[in-house]
């Protein structure tokens, strides 16, 4: 029997086959796709993601860099937003085309212990008690696994969800068509101080969202000699059928119906994969359950919304860290009552924030006098620092606080320790972490019956630092103090809540 079988091969399913292998749990992950068909879709990672990714060891893979840094500005429903200024600037951003991240978090898993089968479609599946049977149509035919969870990490289609019966309510909206393509434009229409589009009225700064009263137009040079052109209309959704490939005249005249130019396109140039593609209207929607028996969502096939400020993959790769270690003690023996429950209790919220604002982003950018009135007044409020910041950690997800305690559920902070090395070979390995500052490492034997799924770390931090945090694999508190002498009962009570009963019944007396 295989443990846990993944649908679906792209960054949710390969991120959380990584991290289900680091918890001891090699997945089968089954991807319908003989190849992995190279279309540019994401060009990066916004968020909270990119410091988890770092801490997995992943980071400079993905970046080519060593350390991440925060963006000093990030677009709001095409504002620009200042947060160099902030006092705690949380947007990290990680450029990367998705395909290409995809071959990397692939390469990762597959180090790891995952096995990865692309060619092979989920074609039915059923379930008890105590096991799924998963039906596959392979390559060679059809054939059955039997495992103990089936994760549906295949997207907003999702195949897994639609056969588990659950239904995906939202809503659907058909009034705008976006259009982007990766194109050549002549030398001249490049800024060459600031790499933007040099137009007759003025520089289109780049990577930005400029609205107008039609539209909205997005110049991207990722690839400065086939920059991305990105358009979003409510008009002109009438000029082509739904099968008709987009084409670089259709794409022209968006353009010029958005700026009221005319820029000469030519087609890119180079090995590709290139992007030419047009979206007619889209889905905000969240799955009625994460989880029905031993069929679990992550990702798109949980939750779709729009793309504006690209918070996507930033959600679905934190679904795939949350439920990940949850998934791995189910299957290992020692999860504690409720705990695979909490992942949907957990990132159900999340999704929810993430639709509220890309759709109060969505209003921000549409047409019409009163839009102008109302951004002229959002604009006004971003002159608040204040405002900046909420902008900044909802953007990220900085914001997510997990349950009720205030002094558990957040993100674990960077300390600085006098000895980082053991913690971060922890989060490499997606450990539960108890980060002991006490003198005389005051916490370790309480730990102690905990010692096969916690990694104590015991150091010294500089500065105003907690005396104690109980990290969780997906590197949220569990449980912390600020006391000299921390309370060992709480603690026992910690562990035991989120990572199960003791190895031995005789526990150690808390200090």
């Amino acid at each position: 029997m295989s443990a846990i079988v993944i649908a679906g091969a792209g960054p949710n399913g390969l991120m959380l086959a990584a991290e289900l292998c680091l918890a001891g749990v090699r997945p089968v992950v089954l991807e319908r796709l003989a190849e992995p068909d190279g279309v540019r879709r994401a060009n990066g990672l916004v968020g909270q993601v990119v410091p988890l990714l770092h801490r997995r060891g992943l980071f400079g893979k993905l970046a080519g860099v060593h350390e991440p840094t925060p963006a000093p500005q990030f677009v709001f429903g095409a504002f620009p937003v200042e947060f160099a200024d902030l006092p705690r600037n949380p947007m990290y951003v990680l450029p990367r085309p998705q395909h290409e991240m995809e071959q990397i978090l692939a390469e990762h898993a597959a180090a790891l212990g995952a096995e990865i089968r692309r060619g092979h479609e989920i074609t039915g599946f059923a379930q008890d008690q105590n096991s799924v049977t998963v039906q596959v149509q392979g390559p060679d035919g059809p054939y059955e696994i039997a495992a103990d969870y089936l994760v549906g990490a295949d997207g907003g289609r999702s195949t897994v969800r639609k056969l588990a019966g659950i239904d995906f309510p939202g809503v659907t909206w058909d009034e705008t068509v976006s259009r982007s393509a990766n194109v050549r434009l002549p030398q001249s229409f490049v800024d060459p101080v600031t790499g933007g589009l040099k137009l007759e009225t003025g520089v289109l700064s780049p990577f930005q969202h400029h609205r107008t009263e039609t539209g909205v137009f997005v110049f991207a040079p990722f690839d400065p000699a086939n920059p991305t052109l990105s358009v979003s209309e409510h008009s002109g959704a009438a000029d082509f059928a739904d099968d008709d490939p987009l084409t670089l005249e259709e794409l022209r005249a968006s353009v010029q119906r958005v700026l009221g130019v005319d820029l000469p396109l030519e087609p890119p140039s180079g090995p590709g994969p290139f992007l030419l593609r047009r979206l007619s209207g889209g889905n905000t929607r969240i799955a009625e359950m994460y989880r029905r028996g031993r069929v679990l969502l992550v990702g798109d096939a949980a939750h779709v919304h729009s793309a504006i400020g690209g918070p996507g993959l930033n959600l679905g790769l934190q679904d795939a860290a949350n439920l990940a270690w949850k998934l791995a003690a189910e299957v290992r023996g020692w999860a504690p009552p409720g705990l695979l429950d909490s992942y949907e209790a957990e990132r159900r919220p999340v999704s929810e924030r993430v639709v509220m604002h890309t759709q109060a982003q969505s209003a921000l950018v549409a047409p019409g006098p009163e839009v102008t009135a109302l951004r002229e007044f959002f604009g006004q409020l971003l002159a608040y620092p204040e405002v900046r910041q909420h902008v900044a950690d909802l953007m990220s997800g900085a914001d997510i606080h997990y349950g009720t305690d205030p002094d558990s559920g957040r993100w674990a902070p960077d300390l600085p320790l006098a000895d980082p090395g053991p913690l971060t070979a922890a989060y490499q390995a997606a450990r539960p972490v108890l980060l002991d500052l006490t003198p005389g490492a005051a916490l370790s034997d309480v730990a102690a019956p905990w010692h096969d799924r916690v990694t104590t770390v015991s150091t010294t931090a500089t500065g105003d630092a907690p005396t104690a945090l109980l990290i969780r694999p997906d590197g949220y508190v569990a449980w912390s103090s600020t006391d000299a002498e921390p309370d060992g009962e709480a603690l026992q009570a910690a562990l035991t809540q989120w990572f199960g009963a003791p190895v031995r019944s005789a526990v150690s007396s808390p200090r």
